[in-house]
């Protein structure tokens, strides 16, 4: 099966690391120009332009021109979509951390049992 264009939705824009590092670094700091985000990232200015170009084709970020430079800003409610899908499993991680907390109350009682 042919693999789906990277500007064909948000998930596969996103299944890229280096993207969700720019989502990440533009979530944190803000609107940031070009050659902050390449600063942030460690990326060369051609690859941080072109995952940048991506994301704004799925409208994850949008650019605005000032002067000579770019800066781009996080449309996060384009995200959403993300959100909603991967809430679908957080029952999953509740239940697992219910258990997780359910074992470590019954070790600290069986601790302080032994030791009175």
């Amino acid at each position: 099966m042919p693999r789906a264009a990277t500007t064909t939705d948000v998930f596969n824009a996103i299944a890229e690391p280096r993207r969700r590092q720019l989502i990440e670094v533009l979530a944190r700091r803000g609107a940031l120009a070009v050659g902050t985000l390449v600063v942030a990232v460690g990326l060369p200015q051609p690859a941080v332009s072109k995952h940048l170009g991506v994301l704004r084709k799925v409208g994850v970020v949008s650019v605005d021109k000032s002067g000579r430079q770019r800066v781009y800003r996080l449309n996060a409610q384009e995200l959403k979509s993300v959100y909603d899908w991967v809430k679908l499993f957080e029952h999953f991680w509740s239940h697992q951390l219910d258990r997780i907390k359910q074992r470590a109350e019954e070790k600290a009682r069986a601790r302080a049992d032994t030791s009175t």
